[in-house]
């Protein structure tokens, strides 16, 4: 076997709950494509499906007449770990990413699967092997890693039970904040029309501010927001965490506190890992990174824990080395 990446080329994906993103990488780790594909949830996606997926967005991101030219694919999945081989989630990832490498013709040497978790880790410079990783999007979680493998998890347990400081648990106190308001407690807050433009949409809310409105108007807006809200996966509520990003720059201040209780809640997960000052750390996810929402809120908390958050944009790089690093290893023939 010829172990020259020089001439191979490999395939990334990053296949998380909301979508499939893969990559064709030159040795080099230059992209050259990218294909976008549904859901990768390796537990909650049926394998049918998952196999549809996986097969769409790498048949996107590799033109039929480079097919034969790949040699290692590496894969992030949610739902999915890198060890033990009989872990569920990393039996189906395997199995679903089989049938998907058959109906396009590639044919690669290594086949590497990991967490999307520590391919969003080993997408940070340098493609580091031990230190301490945290998501928050959608849901949050943080993981100590150690040789590139999960050793340990704090949180990630779904909306209904953590996800403390994620996109839902942003999104559901904005809800609550909004409710709040009905019942005549709370401080008033920009959110109550922010909540209902985007829950509400088409129906008029009452003029003014909200703590002007009468009785009658705030029991019929807490009547029409609770059915809009029970009418979707709850997990949807995630999507309301960019009106509290706006309305706390906007100087609404029950926003802002929502947005600090969020990264307070982030270190203390991170926490939980009993992290060592100077150890690595890489955050993703939308609320993290330069841009997002809770970089600047989280950093004095992880000052004081004596650490410095690299950040990555998601998982498909993380996974081209990954699958690089496995194939270099491979014996030649």
């Amino acid at each position: 076997m010829n172990n020259n990446l020089n001439q191979n080329l490999v395939v990334g994906l990053d296949a998380g709950g909301t979508r499939t993103r893969a990559v064709l990488a030159h040795a080099s780790g230059a992209v050259w494509s990218e294909g976008v594909a549904g859901p990768g949830n390796a537990l909650t996606v049926t394998p049918a499906d998952l196999a549809d997926h996986l097969a769409w967005a790498i048949g996107e991101a590799v033109p039929a007449g480079l097919r034969g030219q790949v040699v290692a694919v590496g894969a992030g999945f949610a739902g999915a770990a890198r060890t033990p081989d009989d872990e569920p989630g990393r039996v189906a990832a395997l199995a679903a990413l089989a049938t998907a490498c058959r109906r396009l013709g590639i044919t690669p040497a290594v086949v590497e699967v990991c967490s999307d978790l520590e391919a969003c880790f080993a997408s940070a410079p340098g493609t580091p092997a031990e230190g301490l990783a945290l998501v928050a999007g959608t849901g949050s979680v943080a993981a100590r890693i150690q040789d590139r493998a999960i050793t340990a998890t704090a949180d990630g347990n779904g909306w209904l039970l953590g996800d403390d400081g994620s996109g839902f648990w942003i999104g559901r106190s904005a809800v609550r904040a909004a409710l709040n308001m009905g019942h005549g407690r709370g401080r008033p807050t920009a959110l109550t029309a922010a909540v209902g433009h985007a829950l509400l949409p088409g129906r008029q809310l009452p003029e003014g501010p909200a703590e002007a409105w009468s009785d009658p108007q705030r029991e019929a807006y807490r009547a029409r927001l609770l059915p809009a809200v029970m009418s979707e996966p709850p997990v949807r509520l995630a999507r309301l965490a960019p009106l509290v990003a706006d309305s706390a720059r906007d100087g609404d201040p029950v926003a802002a506190a929502i947005l600090d209780d969020a990264a307070e809640l982030l270190a203390d997960t991170v926490r939980t890992l009993h992290p060592r000052p100077g150890e690595r750390l890489v955050g993703t996810g939308g609320l993290l990174g330069p841009d997002g929402p809770l970089t600047a809120r989280l950093a004095p908390h992880l000052d004081a824990l004596g650490l410095r958050a690299d950040w990555a944009e998601d998982g498909r790089r993380g996974a081209v080395a990954l699958a690089r690093i496995a194939y270099r290893r491979l014996p030649a023939c």
